[in-house]
């Protein structure tokens, strides 16, 4: 058994393998694995109670956390939704792997609206991860995975694009280009930054967020490529693969909270007052109680229908 492995079955606390974290992680907080069984976690996203929704795309299932502790399955048959995020209104949207589209799903009634269904009269090549500006406006990520249970073997768009729906969703353009494989993606809560990671590419990027949705000012932020992504209140970023790489806002690498698994899909915070780190790795999820938190609806209103189930 690996080390990390005994401490987190043991339920002892990791700042031996997250040293030079202590000030974001929680005193004496430890690595705590609440979900196992899965074929493949992937889009943790939390809605305005703090409850996360996250996929286990072989499956075709989204499944949600509540800040009760409780897990079930939210939605069958979605589409090998991918990432996942909740947008202004309280509307899951994600990224439907399947036919290559983009959704948003009523989080009462789950009825299903496909928002994007095509770019230019051509298929897309796979929406993988997504964020909500503050007017509403969606962007979202366009690598090429080739998937088992598609018919299609080549793509019909070849460059692999960050591409923005605006918030009226009647224009699609390419806001972004020249990426191996643009893959995670998130934006500060003040709607002026977006991170965009190049994960073949193995670099991370920041853009400013123009008036129009549009991108200006790319720069490499750190060099490495991300699965997935979020920022704490500070502007701390985190990466995924080789377990949480934490950057200042700075872009200066700050230290790795290690998973045990071979793989780290994604992260989001979550919990009532967004203080948990939420980990999709492998057939997993991890939670690790942190002092900093995420920044998102910080003054915004709890619909009803948003609260824990």
């Amino acid at each position: 058994m690996r080390i990390t492995t005994l401490l987190v079955a043991l339920g002892l606390p990791l700042f031996s393998f997250a040293q030079s974290l202590p000030k974001l992680i929680a005193k004496n907080a430890t690595l705590k694995q609440i979900a196992i069984g899965y074929k493949f976690t992937e889009g943790p996203a939390v809605d305005f109670a703090g409850n996360v929704y996250f996929t286990d795309q072989p499956n075709d299932q989204i499944l949600r956390w509540s800040t009760r502790g409780k897990i079930e399955v939210f939605m069958e048959n979605a589409g090998r939704a991918n990432g996942l995020y909740v947008d202004n209104e309280g509307n899951l949207l994600a990224c439907a792997d399947e036919k290559n589209e983009l959704w948003k799903i009523n989080p009462t009634d789950k009825k299903v609206e496909v928002l994007v269904k095509s770019f230019e009269d051509k298929k897309l090549n796979g929406p993988n991860d997504l964020w909500v500006d503050p007017k509403g406006g969606i962007y979202f990520t366009d690598p090429f995975y080739k998937r088992p249970y598609w018919k299609r073997t080549e793509k019909e768009i070849s460059q692999e694009n960050v591409y923005y729906l605006t918030p009226d969703y009647q224009s699609l353009k390419v806001v972004a280009t020249d990426f191996i494989r643009p893959n995670g993606i998130i934006g500060t809560a003040d709607g002026k930054k977006l991170y965009v990671a190049d994960i073949n590419g193995e670099k991370t990027y920041v853009f400013s967020i123009q008036p129009d949705g549009s991108l200006s000012d790319r720069k490499v932020f750190a060099e490495m490529g991300s699965d997935g992504m979020t920022l704490d209140h500070k502007g701390n970023l985190y990466l995924t693969g080789r377990g949480v790489t934490v950057f200042n806002k700075k872009g200066k690498k700050i230290g790795t909270i290690k998973i045990p698994q071979n793989w780290t899909a994604n992260v989001t915070f979550g919990g009532p007052n967004l203080r948990t780190l939420f980990i999709t790795a492998m057939q997993s999820v991890y939670t690790l109680d942190m002092k900093v938190r995420g920044t998102r609806w910080k003054s915004r209103k709890i619909r009803k229908d948003m609260k824990p189930p």
